[in-house]
């Protein structure tokens, strides 16, 4: 039997990590890989670099590399700015040619990067961003062949674009077992794409293997776009991401979350607990007053969120959410008699 997990990474949003795991200040588990699928600009990259920024406020994640495989070369953000100076300084390519960053290329590549990472000995945090970026040792030597076919006058035939899915279903599972030994954490992102066929559902590329193995698959899209009427016209200020648990390990239980996202805040956790402690009537809400018996307080919502923060209230916060959450998990369980006791 694989030895559990002796660790948790937060995912900096505390409905998130009662999806996951049941517990408010649990998210991704050591020891495991991580799948994340998701529409354009619905907060995977975010969630990714908040769950890194969450290793380097942990005490029990000191001792890990925080390594982000870049591939998209898509994570412009303010890394010190969003979230602060110990990520900034910490945060790794998987390798570097010349003192330069050198990011995977080839999925082959993403590989051998990551077995590297493996054989150093020091356990890690890998965030591949993203899958869909990376070409292929055999996607390279076909081209090479066409364009000389083309030079030359003559035809090549295609490619199915198989590689990928081939790779990952000979390499993934062998890089699974390495990170249960090691107490590592992988986190796979890939981008989703329109499926023309019947029913038009989201698909993702990258083959079966890769939600196979995950201990955690998730699904993440842009519900609506937040927006704040300034000087009597509407601006967009942010994004409201719908976040799916579709496959999960830990619990067996599936879940689905609303995350508030803005570009120079990351995720709202606060703002996300008030939402869901007052949906699911655990705080009464009359017109516009929020009354929050657990603070003693009464007002907005953008009062309270403030006054919680003012207070440095947002653990105690995270821990009514999370009695909130189990005690409604609870009341849905089926009472049956043990059938093999």
């Amino acid at each position: 039997m694989a030895p559990p997990s002796k660790r948790f990474i937060s995912t900096g949003s505390t409905l998130l990590n009662l999806a996951c795991t049941g517990d408010p200040f649990k998210g991704f588990p050591s020891g495991k890989y991580t799948y994340i699928v998701g529409d354009t600009q619905s907060g995977k990259t975010f969630l990714c670099m908040t769950c890194l920024a969450e290793a380097t406020i942990n005490p029990e994640f000191d001792n890990y590399r925080l390594i982000l495989d870049n591939i998209e070369d898509g994570m412009l953000l303010d890394v010190e700015g969003l979230f602060n100076k110990q990520l900034a300084e910490r945060i790794e390519p998987p390798s570097y040619e010349k003192k330069k960053p050198k990011f995977s290329r080839t999925i082959e590549e993403f590989y051998y990067n990551l077995d590297n990472a493996v054989t150093e000995g020091q356990p890690f945090i890998y965030v591949l961003d993203s899958m869909d970026a990376l070409g292929s040792d055999a996607d390279k030597e076909h081209f090479e062949a066409m364009k000389k076919a083309h030079e030359e006058g003559k035809d090549v035939s295609g490619t199915y674009g198989t590689a990928k899915a081939k790779a990952n279903s000979d390499y993934l599972r062998e890089a699974v077992a390495d990170l249960r030994d090691t107490q590592s954490i992988l986190i796979i992102v890939s981008q989703t794409r329109d499926n023309f066929g019947m029913g038009a559902k989201k698909t993702r590329s990258g083959g079966n293997a890769l939600p196979f193995y995950a201990s955690l698959f998730i699904w993440s899209k842009v519900r609506e776009t937040i927006t704040k009427t300034v000087r009597k016209k509407k601006r967009k200020i942010g994004t409201l991401s719908r976040v799916r648990v579709d496959k999960n390990r830990i619990t067996g239980l599936k879940g689905e979350v609303e995350i508030p996202i803005y570009p120079n805040i990351g995720f709202d956790d606060v703002g996300a607990c008030v939402d869901y402690l007052v949906s699911e009537k655990w705080w009464s809400k009359t017109k516009n007053t929020i009354t929050a018996p657990e603070f003693d307080l009464e007002g907005t919502s953008k009062t309270v969120i403030r006054e919680i923060e003012n207070r440095n209230g947002e653990g105690e916060l995270r821990k009514i959410v999370g009695k909130c959450w189990n005690e409604i998990a609870e009341e849905c369980k089926i009472e049956r008699k043990p059938r093999y006791r």
